[in-house]
């Protein structure tokens, strides 16, 4: 372990406890969250989201924990992994980078250099972050203290493609920090350390990255609906087409998550400030929200073609998290589904084996269940491409239900 280098990582989600992890197998390292649920929980060496077993917690050997924002105070390195939402009217909620910033800010000292990671417009990290930085600790950008981008791309669930093999762009204020941020993460990624020139170039080619890949999926998603209409099987036009050789590989679904469903509205909005309404981009992104809708009411046609009672048929959704294989709830479109039932007066019960009951029930107001019954359901919708449901096979799923032509596959498993 290097002396005198010593890393303090803000928020313990998706992005920062990866983070944590790898740099406390080399450095003094301490992760702090404002959950103390979340800290009790790792100080047993527990991972609340489940992406990590007890023994790779207790790898990382100069990693510690804390609740106590002080405690970070003593760190040179202060790296800031806080989720950035959207409001309910579709536009960023910098709430809890802000109040990252001014925790940060309370605990900074001179020579400390703050890293942001979190997913921003080009421009927050110098235009809003730093101003708070210099409020709370009376120190001066660039003379005191200096700041650092390096935007996550972290794929929760995705153990292929994991912070240490993946390439990592960093940019910073100044050269000095653009080589002492180069250091750090080429310690723990084995991948090519990108540098930007500066660090609005580094905010813009994250937030573009998700949302290319909406408006990617956008389209294909169009095409579902064109060829339903045309009674046309979408999958077997997609394998066709994917046998040209620069054929995008898109599949159509649900489009939600706090990455590809969030990020085209931060570029948007900045857009809007500067005069252009992104016509494209919140096409794209209009068309993806409307999809679990969609979805619903297809699947209602298939209670209403087997004459099914709609006022006495029970629903059952298989699938709850935004993507398949991991247990991350945020902004998932599972949700739009669930309450166009319910606003039918159907009843519907939810199954996912990735979630906490008890943490999805203070988000959502939904009846989870730990265990589906057979034999019971007018209609069961694959949400979710999880394995457990794959596992299942055709026959499991068909035992939950009354009849066997009373299953809508979303996500076409089989």
């Amino acid at each position: 372990m290097r002396k005198n280098l010593s890393i303090a990582i803000i928020g313990l989600g998706y992005v920062g406890l990866p983070l944590a992890l790898e740099f406390g197998k080399k450095f003094k390292t301490i992760g702090y969250d404002i959950s103390k649920l979340k800290i009790k929980a790792l100080l047993k060496n527990i991972d609340l989201n489940k992406e990590f077993k007890k023994k790779e917690i207790i790898n990382s050997k100069f990693l510690n924990f804390t609740n106590e924002p002080a405690n970070i105070l003593e760190y040179k390195f202060k790296i800031v992994a806080v989720p950035t939402p959207i409001t309910k009217n579709k536009k960023p909620d910098l709430k809890i980078i802000k109040n990252a910033s001014k925790i940060v800010g309370i605990n900074l000292k001179k020579g400390d250099i703050v890293i942001f990671e979190s997913t921003v417009y080009p421009g927050v990290t110098e235009d809003i972050c730093v101003k708070i930085l210099e409020k709370y600790s009376n120190l001066k950008w660039k003379k005191d203290f200096n700041v650092g981008y390096s935007p996550e791309r972290i794929n929760p669930g995705d153990k292929d493609h994991y912070l240490t093999n993946i390439n990592k762009l960093i940019s910073a204020d100044n050269k000095k920090t653009l080589n002492l941020m180069k250091k750090i993460y080429k310690s723990i990624v084995r991948a090519n350390i990108i540098p930007c020139e500066t660090i609005k170039i580094a905010e813009a080619a994250k937030v573009i990255e998700n949302t290319q890949r909406d408006i990617n999926i956008a389209f294909i998603n169009e095409l579902k609906i064109i060829f339903d209409r045309l009674k046309i099987d979408t999958n077997k036009v997609l394998d066709a087409s994917r046998t040209k050789w620069n054929f995008l590989n898109f599949q159509p679904g649900l489009v939600g998550g706090h990455c590809i469903g969030v990020d085209p509205y931060y570029l948007s909005f900045k857009s809007k400030q500067n005069n252009y309404i992104p016509k494209l981009i919140l096409a794209g992104r209009k068309l993806n929200d409307n999809m679990a809708i969609y979805y619903a009411k297809k699947s209602l046609d298939l209670l209403k073609k087997n004459k099914k009672k709609l006022h006495t048929s029970k629903v059952l959704i298989l699938g709850f998290t935004f993507k398949e294989n991991c247990s991350d709830i945020r902004n998932t479109k599972v949700i739009d589904i669930y309450n166009f039932f319910i606003k039918k007066n159907i009843y519907t019960e939810v199954y996912d084996p990735n979630i906490n009951i008890n943490e999805a029930s203070k988000i959502y107001n939904c009846k989870f269940i730990l265990k589906p019954k057979n034999n019971y359901y007018d209609l069961v919708i694959i949400a979710v491409s999880h394995k457990q449901f794959i596992k299942m096979g055709k026959k499991g799923i068909y035992k939950l239900m009354k009849g066997k032509n009373n299953l809508f596959d979303i996500k076409s498993i089989f």
